[in-house]
This record gives C-alpha cells, structure tokens and sequence, in this order.
C-alpha cells in the first residue's frame, strides 16, 4: 500500500473516492467546505435531507459523475465538543473499514483538518497525521497466512491524506504513525502464529532476521547452555518439560551516543502455556498461544524504531520458553534458585511467567539501564481488575509510572497504575525458600509484581501487565498489537535527550 501526505487542495487531487468529515454539531473543517463549494452544495443538502447525520463514525457512500473524485464518502465526527481522541479513532476506523475492502484504487483523505479536544499532544494537526496513518495501516491488518484459500487482492493502492503543509513535522508524524501501525501489525503476526510454528527457536529466528533486515539492530541469542552457566535456573525450570528449548532473545539499538545508557524492553516469550504440572483447563486454551505478547510487543516496538531510527539507545531482552507437563517438568514443591541468588519455591506451575522474567530482569544489570520496562500476559486476574480496555502499571519508580501512564494517554494505549506497597510482600513467604512464586488468589496482579521488584532494585523499573490488552477473544479474536504505541510514544519522548 502506498501512504503519502499532500498539501495540495483537495479540488486539485483526482481520486477514485473523496472522504470527508461531517461534524454532527460545531464547524465544518475547511476540507470539508471545499469538497462542497466544488459539488455544488451537495454535501449541504445530503445533511439538511437526513442523509448524512454527522453521528460520530456514520458514514454514506456517495457516487459521483463529472468530479474530480468517483465517489464521495461522508464520515460522521459527532459533536465539536465531544471529539476526545478516542472519538476520532472510532471515526478513523470507520473510515478505513469503508475503504479498505470498496471498490477504490486511490483514496484521498481529508480528515487531518477535523478538530479534536485536548492539549496540542493529543489534538494537533501532528498529533492527528500520527494517528491517521497509525489507523490505516492497523485497519488493513490481514492475517492469512495458514488459510489455503487466501483473500483477494484488494483493489485499493494508494492513499493519499491531505495536510496543511508538506513540512518536516507533519510528515514525520504521518510516517512515525505508519511505522508504529507496521509495529503493531508485526506484533500481531507474531501472536497470531500458531504455537507449532512459533515456539522459542522460531522467535529467535525472527529476532536474526529483523537484524538482517535493518542494519542497525543487533541480535545475540543465547541457549540453554549458556542461561545455565549464567545460573539461570528459575527461568530454564519453565522450559524443562517441553521439547522446545528455551531462548534468551537480545537485540540492541544503538541510535544515541555512545555514554547515554539505554532504555531496556523486557518481553515475557511463553510461545505456549498449558500450566505444566498445574495444568489449565482445558475450555481456551489455545489462546495460551498469545502468553508470548509482552514478547510480540518486544519486538513491534524495535520494528518500528529500526524503521524511523531515533536517537535513543534501546535493548530488548526476551525471555522466551514453552511451558509443558511431561516426566521431566518442574514439580509443584521444587525450589529452584535463580541468577540474582535468590531461591524461589514454585508452588503453582502456571505462575511461570515471573520465573522467566526474573532472571530476564537480573540479565539486563549488565546493560546498566536508564530504565527497564517489562511487560507480560502475566495474570488473570489483571483482567478481573481492568478488562481489556486498560493494561496495568505497576512500577517502583514515580517518575517512570507517571511518564508511561502519559505516553498511554497520549497514544490511545490506556493504562492504570496499581501500588506496590510492602505490605504485599509478605504474601510471598515461604517456609523453605526466599520466596514463593504465588501470592494467593487476594491482589494476584499485585503481588506478581511484587515477585518481579525482587529482581529489580538497582534501576527504575516498570512492570505492564498485558494480560487483558494484548489481544482479544470470541469472534474478533486475534492480537491486538498493544502496548506498541504506548511504547512507541514513550521511547519518542525521550529520543534525542
């Protein structure tokens, strides 16, 4: 698909189709009053008649003759007032599902100019051009891979959106927008890949071969061998029952100086999840497929920033296994003593994701990070707390939190901060280890996050719990590609300082 920005007026651009925006109460955009000066009024009167309601993400498909454009579509943005960034989303949406399947080769956008509420981060025409081409390439998502009948060719090549310049900053926000949708969709590949495809080897190849792909990014994997030399022995417990070994995934990013440290993404990578000993039931279970998204998002967010090549230092580390019931799984009962020292009680076998985080999260000491960001489908009961709308944050330093919950804010890639007080703690204790690694059914997203802080005091640190966001089930099941924007938003926040 080709995505290009245009300051010409949209009169002077021919186009198989036209889209417009039509507010249900406020101003019209001056896009929108140009394409009804050049048709003679028709989109007043289509309003006045009924035909169009301007109800927020309505749309009518017009045709034309004898116009610039074959046809006209008419997208509702509802009130002036009430045009939150979520609002312009869902009328972007409708937008792309319109096109994206209709009878159009080429699509001339002029929603850029539709107002939005809230500050410039959120509502500038930069900020909109940004979520525009982020939309777009999210919106035509196709995931046909294992279908021996594939889907048509669409029609629709090229898309052109209009803008009030050609400068620098909105171009770059239009194209920023573009590679983080290419993130997400990457992200979304990946989950969406079946667990006999995508296991931890499969990962690791991915990993090398987005290397390949863009010079500047670095890819180490180590091995079994190597996590066991490194003492790594809470996170090789998970892996023991599979035949798949496990992979510890590094990839780098060097885009600032040389002194600056860098900022560190570490992806819980379970390519399956059947519980092991303590296995699950049995009703869903093949979406245990998707316990890799913290590692999916791992990777959309190096995709996106291999693309656009900010001057930030980034390394990923993934800790990535597959966690089955065999003869030589770990046991309910067995102690096992991670890479930091401490030695950890596995009571529940399904509580494996903090296992491989942990000694994920002592590995990255070595990078001496800015900060550390990890984040994982850890607990279902993250779900019980937010549903899908909301990732949680739980973090053990203000700063961080408060940054993540704002680029959330600013991305459309909501989240909400749980605490992480001492009094959790001791939820942990074990009689004959440092700790255990379930804290009871009370706090359960808490008190998961609390075993990860174990590991985690010598740098700023941030835990997301993804277990309700990073993708969705019943008939629109499929990955969902967060929390790449908020990631994304964040990593740009700080590019360049």
């Amino acid at each position: 698909m080709n995505f290009t920005l245009s300051s010409k007026p949209i009169s002077d651009t021919k186009a198989d189709c036209l889209v417009v925006a039509l507010p249900e109460k406020g101003d019209w955009p001056d896009s929108t009053a140009q394409a009804n000066e050049a048709l003679g009024g028709l989109i007043k009167t289509l309003q006045k008649n009924g035909d169009a309601t301007g109800k927020n993400a309505t749309t009518l498909l017009v045709p034309l003759e004898g116009q610039p454009w074959a046809r006209l579509l008419i997208v509702g943005t509802g009130a002036d007032n009430d045009r939150s960034p979520a609002n312009y989303r869902k009328s972007l949406i409708a937008m792309a599902s319109q096109i994206k399947d209709g009878p159009s080769k080429h699509v001339l956008v002029g929603l850029g100019d539709t107002l939005v509420t809230g500050d410039d981060a959120t509502s500038s025409e930069t900020a909109r051009l940004n979520l525009i081409g982020r939309t777009l390439e999210e919106q035509f998502y196709r995931f046909s891979e294992f279908k021996s009948e594939k889907p048509s060719e669409r029609k629709l090549t090229k898309v052109t959106v209009a803008a009030s310049s050609a400068g620098k900053a909105l171009k770059d926000a239009f194209n920023l927008g573009l590679a983080t949708g290419r993130g997400m969709n990457f992200t979304r590949d990946l989950g969406n890949t079946p667990p006999n495809i995508c296991h931890p080897t499969w990962l690791a190849e991915q990993a090398e071969q987005l290397a390949k792909d863009n010079d500047v990014i670095k890819t180490d994997v180590l091995d079994e061998k190597q996590m066991k030399k490194l003492g790594m022995h809470s996170l090789l417990s998970v892996s023991a029952g599979s035949a798949q070994p496990a992979k510890l995934i590094v990839m780098e990013y060097r885009g600032g100086k040389a002194k600056d440290k860098p900022y560190v993404l570490v992806g819980k990578g379970i390519t399956f999840d059947t519980g092991g000993i303590s296995l699950k039931p049995g009703e869903g279970m093949d979406e245990m497929k998707y316990d890799m998204g913290g590692a999916a998002a791992v990777f959309g967010a190096m995709k996106t920033i291999a693309e656009t090549k900010p001057k930030i230092n980034v390394v990923a580390v993934i800790a990535a296994a597959e966690n089955m019931p065999s003869g030589t799984a770990t046991r309910p009962g067995d102690i096992v003593t991670s890479m930091s020292g401490q030695t950890i009680e596995i009571l529940n076998t399904d509580a494996e994701g903090r296992l491989v985080l942990c000694d994920a999260l002592t590995y990255v000491k070595k990078f001496d990070p800015e900060v550390v960001v990890d984040m994982a489908t850890l607990t279902g009961a993250c779900i019980i707390a937010l549903g899908s709308h909301a990732t949680g944050l739980l973090s053990n330093n203000d700063n961080l939190a408060n940054e993540l919950l704002a680029a959330g804010e600013r991305a459309g890639d909501r989240a909400w901060r749980l605490p992480l007080w001492d009094e959790y703690q001791s939820q942990l204790d074990s009689n004959f280890a440092d700790m255990q690694n379930i804290g009871g059914r009370p706090a359960g997203t808490i008190t998961a996050a609390c075993f990860l802080s174990r590991f985690t005091k010598d740098y700023p640190w941030a835990h997301l719990d993804i277990a309700g966001t990073a993708w969705l089930s019943g008939k629109a099941k499929g990955s969902t590609g967060r929390p790449v924007p908020m990631l994304v938003d964040y990593l740009m926040s700080h590019a360049g300082k």
